[in-house]
């Protein structure tokens, strides 16, 4: 195993990199790599979210390493440093919001089982270190496997209006979705109507007002005869509207087991929030921020000749 040059230097400077030589799974290959430390000190590293799998944090000891993946490990002094966060960087910040590019793994907002390791949580330290008064509130969210571009709002009138204004005030918001099958229609539009079972798995009906109207366009980037790469716009934002979507074509999102995916062949959803671009809650100004297709999106769709 041997440490590979980063490209980021704060990266580089913070964090251990490997390149995976052989099949294995992620404790044993973290063990080796940090041989000078004990099992439980490498296992809470897994734990407290430091490790990162090509694109995505990963805390299972048994995930399954293939040949060529990158490992990347968040040192212990960098995590607890106040400039750092786990599993985000911030993209920009003023007065009234701060916008964030998010890792798949890391969860918006807290749940029962999970409170502090959460995006929210980690503004939520970092903008109390200049003032213990300072406060992060939820604007949307992203599911926890989707990566991407994320707005947070730094007061509970900010956060109002941004809501309140939301279908005004957003200008784009694009996705990038992975899915299975190489999709035939380079363009399409899906109208539906989403409900929410008593399961909570949200699905489509064609009965105007029958649910939440749900409208999503999207556009075939590449493909090849197993997976489709797509730009995907939003023009409602309802839960899992996009993962329902993809399933009412018959192509699920990759890694989406609750609606119809078959494979998980880059260990994490294929779903990305790639653009976000509004109006200024404040200043009025037009924003747009990006946030870089992941490389196993694009690795898996490239068309491949026979």
């Amino acid at each position: 195993m041997s440490k590979r040059q980063h490209a980021g230097k704060k990266r580089k400077e913070n964090s251990l990199v490997y390149t995976v030589k052989e099949k294995t799974e992620l404790l044993p290959f973290l063990l080796e790599a940090m041989s000078n430390r004990s099992r439980n000190s490498v296992k809470s590293i897994l734990t407290r979210g430091q490790v990162t799998v090509d694109d995505h944090i990963e805390t299972k000891h048994n995930y399954p390493l293939k040949p060529g993946q990158t490992v990347t490990i968040l040192k212990n002094k960098a995590a607890i440093k106040e400039s750092i966060l786990i599993g985000m960087s911030i993209l920009y910040e003023d007065d009234d919001i701060i916008v964030i590019n998010k890792e798949a793994g890391l969860l918006s907002i807290a749940t029962e089982k999970e409170k502090k390791q959460t995006a929210h949580h980690q503004l939520m330290d970092y903008v109390r270190k200049e003032n213990p008064e300072n406060r992060i509130f939820v604007v949307h969210r992203l599911d926890k496997d989707t990566s991407g571009v994320m707005m947070f709002a730094k007061s509970e009138k900010v956060k109002r209006d941004l809501q309140r204004n939301w279908k005004d005030s957003v200008k784009e918001r694009t996705y990038a979705a992975l899915v299975e099958g190489q999709v035939e229609k380079q363009e399409g539009y899906i109208s539906s109507w989403l409900r929410e079972s008593k399961t909570r798995l949200m699905y489509s009906s064609q009965t105007k007002n029958d649910g939440l109207h749900a409208i999503t366009r999207y556009k075939v980037i590449q493909s090849n005869k197993d997976f489709s790469l797509l730009d995907v716009q939003l023009e409602t934002g309802r839960k899992n509207q996009i993962r329902v979507h993809m399933q009412d074509l018959g192509y699920p999102v990759v890694g989406d087991k609750k609606y119809g995916s078959k494979t998980n062949e880059i260990g994490r959803l294929g779903l990305h929030a790639k653009v976000l671009s509004f109006n200024h809650p404040t200043t009025g100004q037009l924003l747009l921020f990006k946030a870089d297709v992941p490389k196993s999106f694009l690795a898996k769709s490239k068309f491949v000749k026979n």
